[in-house]
């Protein structure tokens, strides 16, 4: 039996997304269909072989008569009709989230929110307009094509109030204790180095900050090789923390009043879920 490096599946990460955004940008579907939004798929759980290139691995999995499903467990399909009304065509065909942070975050006016692998920049517009004019929303991703198209769908909404940076989730470039809200959107389960994912997001909220995160969440008795069997990797499923795992890296991580508060079914045993949780006030940027 062979093993994957940490190194090997960001790379895959990498590429499967890079796929996605130039699946958008091409006005194409990433393989599965003539529908650009049919890379809503992306992150799902589909099994890829190891000899399969970028582009046949990032939304192929899915059969077609699964499609309905999937749009209502991943994708833009989770946010309401008036919020998809606000983005562009491309924002929404982009997205490839298993929830909407939004919907928990509460954001107020003049509010600093972070969305960690902010890809085509769905939940950053829409928090810019949360927050408004007095408030900023970062995004940061790890991927060019994504960035590019954040950027473009960004200017496309006349949303000045964004910023989006290239860095990865476990190396956030941003200064300690510089955002109010940290939001992310199926992105955590992807990372080689949870821990750190956790302890940066500690960091870079203010004291009293608070986080608002979907994510695929396995069941407390599913094994690292009962969430392996259900799907890849890359398609948020084999890398997806159980609820106990999550509630002790945040505690570990120096956060309060921490829940994991499952939606809807991703796969067998296996969900998305909604994460909050608190840095104390009087806390530094780390524990």
């Amino acid at each position: 039996m062979t093993t994957t490096s940490d190194a090997e599946l960001l790379e895959r990460v990498r590429a499967r997304y890079a796929a996605a955004a130039d699946a958008v940008v091409s006005g194409r579907a990433a393989g599965c269909g003539t529908d650009a939004s049919a890379v809503s798929a992306c992150c799902a759980p589909a099994e890829p072989d190891a000899s399969e290139t970028p582009q046949a691995a990032s939304c192929c999995g899915p059969a077609a008569e699964a499609q309905a499903e999937l749009d209502a467990t991943f994708g833009a399909g989770l946010y309401d009709a008036e919020a998809r009304s606000e983005l562009p065509a491309d924002a929404l065909a982009a997205s490839l989230g298993c929830g909407n942070p939004l919907a928990v975050a509460d954001l107020h006016p003049g509010e600093r929110v972070l969305d960690l692998g902010s890809g085509g920049g769905i939940d950053v517009l829409l928090s810019a307009r949360r927050v408004g004019t007095t408030g900023f929303a970062y995004g940061v991703d790890m991927t060019d094509e994504m960035l590019d198209l954040a950027r473009a769908n960004a200017a496309k909404a006349g949303v000045a109030n964004v910023g989006f940076v290239k860095g990865t989730i476990e190396e956030i470039p941003l200064p300690d204790a510089s955002v109010d809200v940290v939001i992310s959107n199926c992105v955590i389960n992807l990372s080689v180095d949870k821990p750190a994912v956790l302890a940066e997001m500690f960091r870079v909220l203010t004291p009293g900050g608070r986080i608002g995160v979907s994510d695929v969440v396995a069941e407390d008795h599913l094994s690292q090789d009962d969430r392996t069997a259900r799907g890849s990797y890359v398609g948020c499923i084999a890398g997806a923390l159980s609820r106990t795992e999550y509630l002790e890296g945040l505690v570990a991580a120096g956060f309060t009043d921490a829940s994991v508060t499952f939606t809807h079914q991703a796969a067998d045993g296996m969900h998305a879920a909604i994460i909050r949780a608190i840095k104390p006030a009087g806390q530094g940027g780390r524990p």
